[in-house]
């Protein structure tokens, strides 16, 4: 059977591309890897979006210098799922991959809502992380506040179900996704196999579920989040945060950008950088500035 990711993927990279994974009990998590030098960078990537191509435009980038993996999260893309869907196993399964694909700590870079789940492994398992990025990353606290976010969140899951039940959801996945394909290649059949592979990561009812499923965890994951924030401290080491500007209220973007200014300002070697012009999809649109902070992180905690 065709590994559409890795084809995909692999238009994109002058290097091969891998597939790993990772048994956990019953089910298994996979990933796509490209590179080779120490340490490894893991990529998370947001809610209900597929790691192994979310990241699409920044792998080649980063595996030019050191290995990178970008996985799939319980659930989506290629990555069995996992019952209940919690925020605990989650983190978990994001410290077990780092743990199997990792010679020594690992540079992890976390966009949205793997930006929080990143901070999670780093406190609760500072001893296997060199480095973060986070990339315009959640946050307990305005995910606490931002109900209508939240209510939006939940209403695109439905729809994604609803699509899927009609059979309707291909064309919204490939009218979401074209912009991006062909922001990472002007070669139209490099695009066609590109939008082919996030076809394959929509297409069983277990996959799109994840979209609805992940928003709805979030609410049960606050309490357990702050828990761990009040217990735990992210550890010393060099954290670059992204911060966008676009698509969100302004005051609601003021309020998100003033928690990733503070969470920089706690720790020692915090960086904090705003990205003009720029969407919350930064994944997408900034690929180059986001490896140049993960380029930046790797030579950091290959100084200290």
């Amino acid at each position: 059977m065709k590994d559409l990711v890795v084809q995909a993927l692999g238009k994109l990279m002058p290097g091969e591309v891998r597939r790993g994974e990772l048994p956990r009990d019953d089910r298994t998590l996979r990933w796509v890897e490209a590179g080779s030098a120490p340490p490894t960078v893991v990529l998370d990537a947001a809610l209900g979006e597929p790691g192994s191509l979310a990241w699409a435009g920044v792998m080649p980038i980063v595996a030019a210098r050191t290995r990178v993996v970008a996985y799939d999260r319980a659930g989506i893309g290629a990555s069995d799922p996992v019952w209940p869907l919690d925020v605990s196993t989650q983190a978990d399964d994001l410290a077990a991959v780092i743990r199997a694909t990792g010679n020594g700590p690992s540079v992890v870079a976390g966009h949205s809502w793997g930006g929080l789940l990143a901070q999670l492994v780093a406190m609760q398992h500072p001893e296997l992380i060199a480095g973060l990025v986070l990339v315009d990353p959640a946050d307990e606290e305005f995910l606490a506040i931002s109900r209508e976010g939240f209510q939006q969140g939940l209403a695109l899951g439905q729809a994604v179900l609803e699509q899927y039940a009609n059979g309707e959801l291909a064309s919204t996945v490939l009218e979401t996704f074209r912009p991006f394909a062909q922001r990472l290649t002007d070669d139209q059949q490099a695009q066609a196999l590109i939008l082919e592979a996030y076809l394959s990561c929509y297409a069983a009812r277990s996959q799109a579920r994840m979209v609805l499923g992940e928003h709805r965890m979030i609410s049960d994951s606050l309490l357990i989040i702050r828990q761990t924030r009040q217990e735990r401290k992210l550890p010393d080491i060099p954290v670059v945060i992204i911060s966008a500007t676009t698509d969100t209220p302004k005051a609601e973007r003021e309020t998100w950008t003033g928690f990733h200014a503070d969470l920089a300002a706690s720790v020692p070697s915090g960086e904090h950088v705003i990205l003009a012009d720029t969407s919350h999809a930064m994944n997408q649109e900034r690929p180059t500035e986001i490896a140049a902070a993960i380029n930046r992180v790797l030579d950091m905690s290959r100084s200290v």
